[in-house]
């Protein structure tokens, strides 16, 4: 019986080149609902950007944000994840070490970066439409860090292992496409910000499909009862799903008996 269905945004439900969820998703969306089935959205995006996103249905589905660091259904915190602030503080200095590249640091209220790149600013603001604030210095933020995300424009060929071995015994790097590579939580990621809802919601984990592309999905992919890949996930992602599919539109229509 399925009861959920959880899905990555970016590169999964959103393909790679679109800005927007496709409105014939939210019809899929609301349809499921009737048949008692919860959708999940599921991304290393911010909370306040993924709300734009399903502004039509902002209020109908739950959210996992900042790949696993926020958890919220009905406006409520379910599950948050936080990275020790000296821990936090040497990730940024890293950053600075790599040079070319762009930090951005999630708390819970907004994003901040010192990048004065424009269009990277642009990027973050206009087409994420996040809500960040630019900083002469990330030190001076006080408020906990949910997350930090590294992004090189060039991609995470040079970046990822960059970090990984400065960082892989104190904390989870995960790429997370589009040339970025995130620091999670200790205590975070999808699939334990799923498991958290899930519980909340009185769901068992093996009632439900989750959809996703990158290595940041892969523990979201693994707790659900079925783990779809996109045939353009990451190499690896497919090994850790139980089926492939180019469209989540079309499962979800096979979940409704519609496709």
């Amino acid at each position: 019986m399925i009861q959920y269905i959880a899905s990555d945004l970016d590169g999964t439900l959103i393909p790679g080149g679109s800005r927007s969820v496709d409105p014939e998703i939210f019809d899929l969306i609301l349809k499921l609902k009737e048949k008692n089935i919860r959708f999940i959205a599921a991304s290393g995006r911010q909370y306040h950007s993924m709300r734009l996103l399903f502004e039509p249905i902002k209020d109908e589905i739950s959210y996992i944000t900042e790949n696993g660091s926020l958890c919220l259904h009905n406006g409520q915190v379910i599950f948050r994840g936080l990275i020790e602030r000296k821990l936090g503080l040497s990730i940024i200095d890293a950053g600075r070490e790599y040079g070319s590249c762009h930090t951005l640091l999630s708390c819970e209220s907004r994003h901040y970066t010192d990048s004065k790149n424009a269009d990277f600013i642009h990027h973050m603001r206009d087409i994420i439409r996040n809500d960040i604030e630019v900083v002469d210095d990330l030190y001076q933020i006080q408020e906990p860090f949910l997350k930090l995300a590294i992004c090189d424009f060039n991609g995470t060929a040079r970046l990822a292992p960059f970090l990984s071995e400065r960082f892989s015994e104190q904390i989870r790097t995960v790429t997370a496409g589009g040339g970025w590579v995130d620091f999670l939580a200790p205590n975070a990621d999808k699939g334990k910000s799923l498991a958290a809802l899930l519980s909340r919601l009185g769901i068992r984990p093996e009632n439900g499909i989750a959809f996703g592309d990158q290595y940041n999905d892969i523990d979201m992919l693994k707790l659900a009862g079925t783990g779809y890949a996109m045939k353009t996930a990451a190499p690896g992602v497919k090994d850790y799903a139980d089926a492939v599919t180019d469209s989540v539109a079309e499962v979800l229509k096979d979940v409704l008996g519609t496709g």
